[in-house]
């Protein structure tokens, strides 16, 4: 699951990737305007945490750039501004929270972990696809009740696989899903390839409905069997 934070204040913005990347979230940020603006345009986020006052511009102009890119990333405002005005316009543009500075991190990495499923799975904590259920707050994976093994890099593939089921993904996809926009750390294509080889067998032996298949030269895709 991918985060993130747009916030021009250092010492927060750290704090709160910090605090979220505990949570085992891929965290990306932006300090400016301009910064947020190619992000959003170049990648897909599961949600935005966004300040209204931004160097550059306003955080409530990047809220009308996805709206006109018809975007589903959930949105948090986190803004200093506690005016009812101010709710009321980023609500209205689409954002679905609002939290006013300051706040309890605690309470932060609630709200996000509500807006996520809230998005992804209308409503529900699990997320199943034929016998296979993902558990995204325990980072778990069951086929059939029985738990599957699961290093922390397979199972954010195979999540970002099951919320994109029969879709052809591309290996650049899979790895900016795992690293955000730190993919240079890794050698992350040939890693993708040996985490989906090693996926591929684990749900092959747990006896699951669903199949992870590599589509020559394009990437890979997963669908019920």
């Amino acid at each position: 699951m991918k985060i993130l934070v747009v916030e021009d204040e250092r010492d927060l913005r750290e704090t709160i990737c910090a605090s979220l990347q505990k949570e085992k979230f891929v965290v990306e940020s932006a300090a400016d305007f301009h910064s947020a603006f190619d992000k959003i345009n170049d990648y897909d986020y599961d949600c935005i945490l966004l300040d209204i006052m931004l160097p550059g511009g306003s955080g409530l102009d990047l809220l009308r750039e996805l709206k006109r890119l018809r975007r589903s990333d959930s949105v948090l405002i986190i803004s200093a501004k506690d005016s009812l005005d101010d709710k009321v316009d980023g609500l209205e543009l689409g954002a679905d929270d609002y939290l006013t500075k300051p706040f309890h991190l605690a309470e932060l990495n609630a709200r996000v972990k509500s807006l996520i499923r809230r998005r992804q799975h209308n409503g529900d904590v699990n997320v199943i696809l034929g016998n296979l259920t993902l558990f995204p707050d325990k980072r778990q994976a069951e086929v059939d009740g029985s738990l599957l093994q699961l290093n922390r890099k397979e199972f954010d593939l195979l999540y970002y696989f099951v919320v994109n089921p029969n879709r052809v993904i591309n290996k650049m996809s899979l790895a900016e899903s795992v690293w955000g926009d730190n993919i240079d750390q890794a050698d992350s294509l040939d890693f993708i390839y040996s985490q989906v080889k090693n996926l591929r067998k684990k749900l092959k032996q747990a006896g699951a409905t669903v199949e992870l298949k590599a589509v020559y030269g394009f990437g890979y895709k997963l669908s019920e069997v």
